[in-house]
């Protein structure tokens, strides 16, 4: 077995690896799990899980399994298992030939239900569903046992061939474990088993009419598929002595649960139901919405797998929980993007520029940096001429005290072009805007560099009309205003924080090294921010781009922090 590099993470799991470790517990192997249900498309947090189980059997030189938990047909489909493989290959992880679901051994887990009725663990109870709640009983009141517990193990073993056999109605029986209907974890007053439920399943189709409870089957999947270390989150902490229950009761090969913190972020919801609310009732336009935290909507949005992994690393792994600022997760793709960039010019509120003596039919190319982060990038040629665009906030007809870009009688940098000075503004004569704007250029200054030494405070960022193309511009924004917008001990209704501002749809003009460029290529647009090309609606005859993140954090200081 692999000994883990100094440099690698370290924390409370990991600790615990490192003592089994020593001590040949599973004879040295490292075995974990990823094991999403099929209800809905991964978010964020899921990543955190992800990161966390394949990267410690990579540091261990272990194993992964990705596994499907697929035990309710009602609410999973194959769209899901496909969004959910896609996933994790683009974080960066690969499960090999160890691809597996629960439905894989749903005839194992039926004959285990058989081992435990006829060693007389187990029983089908007639209760409805409201009777089974108000025998469970409360936190504070023992639960009553059911008038059917004592049934005959022959009885139950017909009962539950009968309930395989589709003989009873949806609802009309469970199979139940005979544990302590006092214990003071509710999760061992007879928790159910089977459920009758006459629905198709997305792999066995019709084979099944009973499907296995989650709590029956999940402990059975680890130990089937040998699992030294099954790393769930804290709320599976009471539902462990259950697991245990089962496994010591069947007598079968046992791994080890720990359970961590999950993750919780500001400004945004990870429940799936509430997700699935958003999707079906029209907030977003679908999983994939770049508004989304899911991994999909991470991805068409612009981040990149190596962000998501440096987030969830610096997140860490710990045994409480606690809410994550939303701005370190944009802090780590704008770190990212910062180094792998190109930077271009795009103009998103366009205001026109005529250099009054500028040759009116020339157009030059000067040079461009595509990343200063990175020389080996080189340069690109960008098209110039007597008729720009420029952003309409990099002009002010009366500048405010601290404004160094374009006013009247004021000289810019033109980035990588000129110094130009306006001398003239024309007005929409209802409305009183500047809707173009008159300028003379040095020519001596190309470049941006005056010959004579005098200095220019304001640098701008321009296209040329001649050249430039229309596109698309998508700025997105947080989801929601509320830090907390699913906090329902808040009392807040996270529908009525949702942000009316959280997408701003723009038609802009982009240089035209950015004409074809492909889907999910990100850039740097100048001063605007890190932008990508949508990767659903942008062609080459619609260029559409979506913003990934600002260039500045403006709603924390969390670079001060780190």
């Amino acid at each position: 077995m692999t000994t883990p590099e100094s440099s690698a993470p370290s924390d409370f799991i990991r600790n615990i690896i490192n003592e089994d470790l020593k001590n040949n517990k599973y004879e040295g192997r490292v075995h974990t799990r990823f094991p999403p249900e099929p209800n809905g498309y991964l978010h964020i947090g899921h990543a955190k899980s992800i990161c966390l189980n394949f990267g410690i059997a990579a540091q261990y030189g272990g194993l992964c399994n990705l596994r499907f938990d697929d035990t309710n047909p009602t609410k999973e489909e194959g769209e899901y298992v496909e969004s959910i493989k896609e996933d994790v290959r683009w974080l960066g992880f690969d499960w090999e030939d160890r691809l597996f679901y629960a439905s894989d051994y749903f005839d194992r887990m039926y004959d285990y239900a058989v081992q435990l009725i006829k060693a007389g663990k187990a029983y089908v109870d007639d209760l409805s569903a409201d009777g089974i709640r108000e025998y469970r009983g409360t936190l504070i009141d023992p639960g009553k046992e059911s008038p059917y517990r004592s049934r005959p193990v022959e009885e139950n073993l017909d009962l539950f061939q009968r309930m395989r056999a589709g003989e009873f109605e949806d609802g009309s029986r469970v199979l139940r474990a005979k544990i302590d209907m006092t214990s003071p974890n509710l999760n061992l007053r007879d928790p159910a088993m089977y459920r009758i439920l006459h629905a198709e399943h997305h792999r066995t189709g019709n084979k099944w009419c009973i499907y296995p409870m989650y709590d029956w089957a999940h402990g059975l999947e680890d130990s089937i598929e040998g699992i030294t270390h099954s790393i769930c989150t804290l709320e599976f902490e009471d539902h462990r002595p259950l697991y245990d229950w089962f496994l010591d009761q069947l007598g079968v090969y046992h791994p080890q649960q720990i359970e961590f913190a999950r993750l919780n972020l500001t400004y945004t919801v990870l429940s799936k139901r509430k997700l699935l609310q958003l999707v079906e009732q029209g907030y977003v336009s679908g999983w994939d919405d770049p508004r989304m935290l899911t991994i999909s909507g991470l991805r068409r949005r612009g981040y990149t797998p190596e962000s998501i992994q440096s987030f969830c690393e610096r997140v860490g792994v710990a045994k409480t929980d606690s809410t994550i600022d939303i701005a370190l997760l944009e802090y780590c793709i704008r770190e990212d993007l910062n180094k792998r960039s190109p930077r271009v010019m795009a103009v998103l509120r366009p205001l026109r520029v005529v250099i009054d003596n500028y040759p009116q039919d020339q157009t030059e190319e000067v040079d461009a940096v595509n990343n200063p982060e990175d020389p080996g990038m080189g340069t690109r040629k960008v098209p110039f001429s007597r008729v720009l665009y420029i952003e309409q906030e990099d002009f002010r007809e009366h500048p405010p005290e601290k404004f160094f870009r374009l006013a009247p009688g004021r000289e810019v940098r033109l980035r990588y072009g000129y110094l130009i000075t306006c001398v003239d503004v024309v007005k929409d004569e209802q409305t009183g805007e500047a809707v173009e704007l008159h300028c003379t250029y040095d020519p001596e200054t190309r470049g941006g560099t005056a010959p004579d030494g005098r200095k220019v405070k304001g640098t701008i960022h321009w296209v040329s009309a001649a050249h430039a193309h229309q596109a698309e511009v998508r700025l997105y924004d947080r989801l929601f205003t509320a830090e907390n917008p699913g906090d329902v001990r808040s009392g807040a209704d996270f529908e009525s924080v949702l942000n009316p501002d959280s997408l701003e749809t723009l038609t802009g003009y982009i240089e035209p090294s950015l004409v074809g460029a492909a889907p999910g290529s990100r850039y740097q647009f100048e001063r605007l921010g890190y932008f990508c090309v949508d990767s659903k609606d942008s062609s080459p005859e619609r260029m559409v781009f979506n913003r990934t993140v600002t260039l500045r954090d403006s709603w924390a200081k969390i670079e001060k922090r780190l």
